[in-house]
């Protein structure tokens, strides 16, 4: 077990350094950041900030000349490490402050469309299975199909239009200054979720389909064992692999990717920070946010090789 830990937690390691050095190359392939600072409209530079800027950057040695790149690299990674992520382009807010600011209703709204796309489609796709060409499972397979067949955007902007305009039941998911009060979250979660409830569905009931047939399952019935035993701890348990990977990936496309919900509820979280530097032409605050939603990556895969171990135990001496 400490041997499989250990060789994933290596693993981990080298592909936060492989995402720095891919962050790190494409931002030199885009030109000399310097010129970042003198955009058009921007802020103006001297020939003496110029300079002055290439030695605050790690471009240049004190005495002006350019470093290898390799040395441009250790400047920026420490830079890094220690927090210095540079200043926002656009408002010269420092970029971790920026990013911090936007954690929490990101992480709120994924953490809730998570919890709300796992109570929903696996105990559907377990019915679905185990009450196969039933009315149950005909109408678990159209919800999945329902549901994966519809857009997010048109999913959000429908749920507006019937829940906070023709309803006035609920907010349209502005926050405001009431960023903690659940029914702000209740359109984007589901807006968000949905989706990744109807493919929870598909995988946990193909997963379970598979399992069901197999011989110990016949050999726990013939034994006796009540069929909720049956269900959710043979069963479900060895039928856990594949939504448990399907669920690291739409945890983490939750929280660096919801963009598009985040831009129609007006969240204002990290996918909208993303979205307002591309368009801002703010790189700071782009390789800020390319940065954390790398880690978060790598930090939830490695917790998922980890529940792997303990749910089948022959992965912990693979």
């Amino acid at each position: 077990m400490a041997r499989f830990l250990l060789r994933r937690f290596v693993f981990s390691i080298f592909a936060l350094i492989g995402a720095t050095l891919v962050t790190f190359g494409l931002s030199r392939m885009a030109g000399d950041p310097r010129y970042l600072y003198a955009q058009e409209g921007g802020y103006g530079i001297t020939e003496e900030r110029w300079d002055l800027l290439g030695i605050e950057l790690g471009l240049n040695w004190n005495d002006g000349t350019p470093k290898p790149v390799v040395f441009q690299y250790s400047v920026w990674l420490g830079n890094i490490v220690r927090g210095n992520w540079a200043d926002s382009l656009l408002d010269r807010k420092p970029v971790i402050s920026k990013i911090k600011e936007r954690i929490p209703p990101t992480l709120k709204m994924g953490l809730a469309a998570y919890l709300f796309a796992t109570i929903i489609g696996i105990p559907l796709g377990v019915l679905s299975a185990v009450r196969r060409a039933t009315i149950w499972d005909y109408l678990g397979r159209g919800f999945a199909l329902l549901g994966q067949a519809m857009p997010v955007f048109w999913v959000g902007i429908m749920l507006v239009l019937v829940f906070s305009v023709q309803l006035r039941w609920l907010p349209t998911g502005t926050l405001g200054d009431s960023g903690n009060n659940p029914k702000y979250f209740i359109l984007p979660t589901i807006t968000l979720g949905w989706i990744a409830a109807a493919s929870y569905l598909r995988l946990v009931r193909s997963a379970m389909l598979e399992v069901m047939d197999s011989e110990f399952i016949k050999l726990a019935r013939a034994k006796g064992v009540p069929n909720m035993i049956v269900i959710w701890k043979h069963g479900f348990k060895n039928a856990l692999i594949a939504p448990l990977t399907f669920s690291s990936l739409i945890l983490t496309g939750f929280i660096t990717g919801a963009v598009v919900t985040e831009t129609i509820f007006s969240i204002p979280g990290l996918g909208r920070l993303a979205f307002e530097s591309i368009q801002n032409n703010d790189f700071p605050v782009m390789v800020g946010t390319v940065l954390v939603f790398t880690f978060m990556y790598v930090v939830i895969n490695f917790v998922t090789d980890l529940l792997y171990a303990v749910i089948d135990p022959r992965i912990r001496f693979s």
